[in-house]
């Protein structure tokens, strides 16, 4: 496998990297395209296959797994297994792009080993755990259940933050959003659209 830069960002689920991966994409000079990765849970409302996630079953992801299918996989939480195929990553360096991925902490270490020399490891820090608990609470998408499994991840997660090329706090976003960019824009060697 061979192509174009690859830029991992990872962060304990409220961090912000979701946002900061969108704006991202919204910068022609920088030549992204979003890696989909593959999940085995639930789709929710408003999301579409292909788009947000390959939504599969868990048989179909473990024959994936079987066949080597992946560059990374996860099992994130009890049978909801997300992973990285490589024919995503394959199918945007062919159209010459760079690949930008939202992916959990241990996804985005394994891609940084495996491709240390075109990879770009960015880890999201939150202001607190009490700022991502209030966050997660915001998006009234899962149920209190889930954000405590999540908030207990988060610790684990905060503490592989050093493993990271780069450690971006989002305390204030639109300070966030500007780093991300240069470091992103630096890495891939763009211009800003406004210099000559």
């Amino acid at each position: 496998m061979e192509g174009g830069k690859l830029i991992v960002f990872s962060a304990p689920s409220g961090s912000g990297k979701t946002t900061i991966v969108r704006h991202l994409l919204e910068q022609p000079e920088l030549n992204l395209a979003f890696s989909v990765s593959a999940t085995s849970r639930p789709r929710r409302i408003r999301e579409k296959h292909g788009e947000h996630y390959y939504f599969m079953s868990i048989n179909e992801f473990k024959q994936h797994i079987k066949k080597e299918d992946f560059l990374e996989w996860e099992e994130v939480y009890r049978d909801n297994f997300y992973g990285t195929l490589k024919t995503e990553v394959e199918r945007l360096w062919a159209e010459g792009k760079n690949v930008i991925f939202d992916i959990d902490v241990a996804g985005g270490l394994r891609i940084k080993k495996k491709f240390p020399e075109v990879t770009l490891a960015v880890f999201v820090k939150p202001p607190s755990v009490d700022e991502l608990k209030i966050r997660l609470k915001k998006r009234s998408t899962e149920s209190d259940e889930k954000i405590n499994m999540r908030i207990a991840k988060a610790s684990v997660e905060l503490a592989t933050a050093p493993q990271f090329d780069k450690i971006i706090k989002n305390y204030d976003l639109d300070t966030a959003l500007n780093e991300a960019h240069q470091l992103v824009a630096d890495f891939v060697g763009a211009k800003k659209p406004d210099s000559k």
